[in-house]
């Protein structure tokens, strides 16, 4: 009988050259050992959170402006001069024009009180001026109340020559005629109806703010 020896072949040592290299391999595997336990370790990135919401206008953007109400401006109280530059009480045609627009106002539909300021120039005695003064308010209230206006509406105030607009004499002494045509006049107030026009009248004698006639006083009166 044949026995068999079984000889293990001897495994030839790393040479001297080979060890820096296996050295280097293992470095680098103990590097990359370590990289992958810092990844293990690392916290999650941080995943983007969702946005937050808008605020939401209460303004409704499919408004068109243009047909939204347009706000009124208020109403305020109307003042007019009707104008006696000729002399005499009697209402020209442009003072006649003017009161006529004056009827068509909305301050006159209002239904407030309307006040009669009339005045007179330099030219006569200060009664005879107070009295054309007068005249002429009664000529301005006297149309409005033939066109619709009810005269309980109406006070008239006469001042006569004490409020002149201009000067009616000149620095010599002479007549300043323009003046005097632009101080024959009525200035006319239409209140509203929450507007209070008693402290003027009752600042201002009685018989001033009463509507008067005198008969027989011609119309071209001084003043």
């Amino acid at each position: 009988m044949k026995s068999i020896v079984i000889t293990r072949s001897a495994v030839p040592a790393p040479s001297i050259a080979a060890k820096p290299v296996l050295r280097g391999l293992a470095g680098a595997t103990l590097l990359l050992a370590l990289v992958a336990c810092e990844r293990q370790d690392a916290p999650p990135e941080p995943t983007q959170s969702e946005a937050a919401p808008q605020p939401t206008s209460i303004m409704r953007d499919d408004l068109d402006e243009s047909v939204l109400p347009t706000p009124q401006p208020q109403l305020a109280p109307l003042d007019a001069r009707i104008s006696f530059s000729d002399g005499g009480a009697e209402l020209s045609e442009s003072a006649t024009a003017e009161l006529a627009s004056i009827l068509r106002s909305p301050q006159i539909a209002e239904g407030g009180a309307i006040l009669l300021r009339a005045h007179s120039d330099s030219g006569g005695s200060g009664e005879a001026n107070m009295r054309a003064s007068r005249r002429r308010g009664e000529a301005v209230r006297d149309y409005l109340v033939e066109n619709g206006v009810e005269a309980e509406r109406v006070t008239i105030i006469a001042f006569g020559e004490q409020n002149p607009l201009q000067p009616n004499a000149r620095p010599d002494g002479t007549p300043n005629e323009p003046g005097r045509a632009a101080n024959r006049r009525v200035d006319l107030h239409v209140a509203l109806p929450d507007e209070d026009e008693t402290q003027e009248e009752a600042s201002l004698p009685a018989s001033d703010a009463e509507p008067a006639a005198d008969a027989g006083e011609s119309p071209r009166e001084s003043g």
